[in-house]
């Protein structure tokens, strides 16, 4: 224990020796903190190095500011909103008139060609009104005819009634002579005057009866049946009725695909005029496209469109602007913005711009309400607007 007591405490006072011998050294030696010397190559290949990252300081901020004043410049040209859905013509099935469904020829989002049946409704009671009619009109011929005959009974009795008047005449001029001269008794005038009185009232009232029997031809004696009005108002109700036996059977009013028809069932009672069912017409497409009113300058009646449908990607439609709106979508809300009020906030509107689509066989795969996007070129961009100042 002593001895490793003793060598340890002479190491001790070896390192001090050395220490104290080496402390005039010590104040001479660069401190640890401080940057080591650099060599001569080192120095040369800073100075190389200073350059090139100078450069790329200066051309990387100007290589952005020129690209993006090329693409300013070099754009404008297009204006493009995905707030774009497509619409087609929607037509309301209904019938004219009312009864109850006997039959549907179609299902639910089906393609049906114009003409096609839709739906029939029970045709009995119309057909029964179809039968009154006819009897109707039947029977209007009849008294069309018999007026006819009473009209030439009533010129018959006219006439008789004339001659008799004329005999009677002639009776009470010549007693009337006879008793001038004496010949002929008074009485005797006296009865041929009443007899030649009952013969002008006869007159009067055959005459009154061949007016009554015009007035029930409408004035003209000759008339054809089929033209005497109360003939012709049987005719136009036998028309109504077949039109209403006709009206039984709905059919499609244009090419489409129908929707709805799930609603439709046999021996439901259908009011005139409600929609039974609802027809899009698949040929008739066209694209509303909602721009920010900030986008709609240069934008233009005929100019083109490249239209994309979600539903479509890879397909691009070809169109054309076909309007403008006259307003904004929220001056046809149902209910109108306030924007007199203390608590207004500016908000960009959007404008409605139809764009009618090229005809193409893709287009019959669209449907109304899908989404799009739409790009309207202009013709121009920044650079030639700058160039035509």
């Amino acid at each position: 224990m002593s001895a490793r007591t003793t060598t340890v405490a002479d190491n001790v006072t070896e390192l001090e020796i050395e220490g104290d011998a080496s402390t005039p050294e010590s104040e001479d030696r660069i401190p640890a903190s401080a940057p080591m010397p650099q060599s001569e190559d080192d120095t040369v290949a800073t100075s190389k190095r200073r350059p090139g990252r100078l450069l790329l300081m200066v051309s990387v901020p100007l290589l952005i500011v020129l690209g993006g004043l090329w693409v300013w410049l070099t754009g404008g040209r297009f204006e493009e909103t995905d707030n774009a859905y497509a619409h087609q013509t929607k037509v309301a099935i209904s019938a004219d008139i009312s009864g109850r469904i006997a039959s549907v020829g179609v299902k639910d989002n089906q393609h049906v060609s114009v003409g096609d049946v839709l739906f029939t409704l029970d045709p009995e009671p119309f057909q029964i009104a179809v039968d009154e009619e006819k009897a109707a009109l039947a029977k209007a011929r009849l008294d069309v005819e018999q007026l006819k005959v009473s009209f030439h009974t009533a010129e018959a009795s006219l006439a008789s009634a004339r001659d008799t008047l004329a005999v009677q005449q002639e009776l009470y001029d010549r007693r009337a002579i006879l008793a001038e001269k004496g010949i002929a008794s008074s009485s005797t005038l006296d009865e041929l005057k009443l007899s030649l009185l009952a013969a002008k009232n006869a007159v009067t009232t055959a005459e009154k009866q061949v007016d009554s029997a015009r007035a029930a031809l409408g004035g003209n004696p000759s008339i054809q049946t089929d033209e005497h009005p109360t003939v012709r108002t049987e005719l136009a109700k036998l028309e109504l009725a077949e039109r209403n036996l006709r009206k039984t059977t709905i059919k499609a009013p244009s090419s489409g695909v129908i929707a709805q028809v799930d609603d439709m069932n046999v021996g439901q009672f259908v009011t005139a005029g409600s929609a039974m069912a609802s027809l899009f017409e698949a040929d008739d497409t066209w694209v509303e496209a909602n721009f920010k009113e900030t986008q709609l300058e240069g934008i233009q009646v005929g100019m083109p469109v490249e239209i994309t449908f979600d539903a479509y990607p890879s397909t691009h439609f070809d169109g054309k602007v076909s309007s403008i709106s006259a307003g904004t979508g929220a001056e046809f809300a149902l209910i109108p913005a306030q924007n007199a009020t203390g608590n207004w906030v500016k908000v960009v509107q959007r404008v409605p711009v139809r764009i009618e689509l090229e005809q193409a066989p893709e287009t019959s795969n669209l449907r109304s309400g899908m989404s799009a996007v739409v790009s309207v070129d202009k013709g121009q961009s920044t650079l030639d607007k700058l160039k035509g100042i």
